[in-house]
């Protein structure tokens, strides 16, 4: 912009010095030409007066610069000092002859024929009716610029170069003022008044583009905290399947760094499975596929993203499904074990029905037989209970509204109702503490108590010692079980709480058991938020501590 400037002021101070010259040159030659017609009249007096006092003779000293023409009455020529007399035409119709005759002096400035140059004339009458006439050569504009023309180059060189200087100094400085414009506050800088609606419109735009940013700004960080905060991978890309944004989770699992954003993706992932899901995404496929990743099981998927049918990028997600797996894990599990375990009592059920109807069985076996049945049916029944508490924890769909209720009544009603069972196995069932209230489902909490005690119960010893403790500390209601049993095996110990597991199968079975009562209290305080701790020693006791928060 600054050249178009210079440009068009310097052609424009150029074109006006060339005209002002022009002017001037023929300003100058019209006042040349005045001043030599001024001259010739005074020199054509002159000369009448030196031929009318001296004689022809006298016409030879004057000027050889003027042309000096001596014309008779009737237009002849006598005397003419630049050309044979003789040979000259008449005259008389000359104007400035003419007009010398008629009026006594005349002048005109025309071409000459005879002499071939542009002339000024001057004719006087003279006394005796002749008429003397001066002549000079008049210069051109043109020969007087060429007469001029080393002053004029010097002139135009130091006008022009002047012009230059001053047309860059005037380019910058109009321009100045508009480089200097702040963008981000385009009216502040208002210079001059004929940009005032694009500064106004500059302002509009910034306003609207600020605008923008801040709600692209919010946007995005608004994307990140959420992708941040997933635990789930998440990577998106483009159509050449260059990374515009990987969150923490998949920059961890997939072993890559977060400022990996404009890289390459198959070159800073690592993972051959999921490289392909993102060719075939890339290609227009959608792709999932189970793998495992660091110390879990992930489930990525690659959808491709389309816009007017075709593809410009790709979505990546990694989710966790290690606990899905696990669960699924532990349900087929679950199922085998309870089709095992009631199978059991079944088949016993059914073995003696089965003897008793074929009527095989003596009169004095049947009431041994039935016996048998109904303690069958009774550990079925517990084993089906159990089942169907343990699903619906799992399924939540137990009704688990939380209220207060006061620990230590909940151990109260428990050792009164294993008072029978402790009786028959000969074991001493010892209460301690005191009120302790806390904020809990009755449920749950009447569970974890129940079948921590008959546990105790019924893996002590006879003339064992049961004992049943509460107590508050560090805010939480502490719930201790103490029993001087078998104890568990340290190989065991870690593996008690889990659904079925036995550690004398055996002795279980005999004893009624079912092997969820830990999985039950296990369960149980994950809902309620408590901290279970078993500690036992083989041949000597079990102490399991539940601390409850209150």
């Amino acid at each position: 912009m600054t050249k178009r400037i210079f440009r068009s002021i310097f052609l424009v101070a150029l074109t006006v010095l060339l005209v002002t010259m022009a002017l001037v040159m023929g300003a100058v030659h019209r006042r040349f030409t005045q001043m030599q017609t001024e001259q010739l009249r005074t020199e054509t007096a002159l000369a009448a007066h030196v031929l009318e006092n001296q004689g022809l003779e006298a016409l030879n000293t004057l000027d050889p610069s003027f042309r000096i023409t001596w014309i008779a009455a009737d237009g002849s020529v006598l005397f003419d000092n630049r050309t044979d007399e003789g040979t000259m035409p008449s005259h008389q119709a000359r104007r400035e002859v003419a007009q010398a005759m008629d009026q006594g002096f005349g002048q005109s400035v025309r071409y000459s024929d005879t002499l071939l140059e542009r002339y000024v004339y001057a004719a006087q009458r003279l006394s005796d009716g002749t008429v003397l006439r001066l002549a000079v050569s008049q210069a051109s504009a043109l020969s007087l610029a060429l007469d001029m023309g080393q002053y004029m180059v010097v002139i135009l060189m130091a006008a022009g170069l002047l012009i230059m200087l001053l047309s860059r100094r005037l380019a910058r400085s109009v321009v100045q003022p508009i480089n200097d414009l702040d963008l981000e506050d385009p009216l502040s800088g208002q210079v001059y008044e004929e940009i005032t609606p694009l500064l106004r419109r500059l302002e509009d735009q910034q306003a609207q583009i600020r605008g923008q940013k801040q709600e692209l700004k919010r946007r995005q960080k608004e994307f990140n905290t959420v992708t941040r905060s997933l635990s789930e991978g998440l990577v998106l890309l483009n159509a050449q399947g260059t990374i515009l944004s990987i969150n923490p989770a998949a920059a961890r699992l997939l072993d890559v760094t977060e400022n990996c954003l404009g890289a390459d993706f198959a070159v800073a992932n690592r993972q051959e499975a999921i490289a392909r899901l993102v060719e075939q995404a890339l290609a227009g496929e959608k792709g999932e596929r189970t793998l495992e990743l660091g110390e879990g099981t992930y489930l990525a998927a690659a959808s491709p993203v389309r816009s007017e049918g075709a593809v410009f990028g790709v979505v990546l997600l990694l989710f966790d499904v290690t606990q899905k797996q696990r669960a699924e894990a532990l349900r087929r599990e679950f199922t085998a074990n309870v089709s095992h375990e009631l199978k059991t009592p079944l088949h016993a059920i059914l073995g003696y029905s089965e003897l008793m109807k074929s009527g095989m069985t003596p009169p004095q076996d049947i009431p041994g037989f039935s016996e048998k049945i109904y303690a069958q049916a009774r550990r079925l029944l517990a084993l089906v209970e159990d089942t169907l508490r343990l699903s619906g924890m799992d399924e939540g769909t137990l009704d688990l509204q939380r209220s207060e209720l006061d620990l230590f009544a909940v151990v109260r009603q428990t050792a009164a109702e294993l008072t029978g069972p402790a009786e028959l196995g000969q074991v001493r069932l010892e209460i301690q503490g005191e009120k302790t209230l806390i904020t809990a489902i009755p449920q749950l909490v009447s569970a974890i108590v129940f079948n921590l005690a008959e546990n105790a119960v019924k893996y002590s010893r006879p003339e064992g010692l049961v004992r049943l403790r509460v107590e508050s500390r560090d805010h939480r209601a502490i719930l201790t079980v103490e029993d001087r049993g078998i104890g568990i095996p340290e190989a065991d110990r870690e593996r008690v709480f889990e659904r079925f597991y036995r550690v004398d199968k055996s002795h279980s079975r005999e004893i009624g058991g079912t092997g969820l009562g830990l999985s039950i209290v296990k369960h149980a305080a994950a809902i309620l938020g408590a901290e279970v701790k078993l500690e036992s020693e083989l041949n000597v006791g079990t102490t399991v501590t539940v601390a409850f928060p209150q």
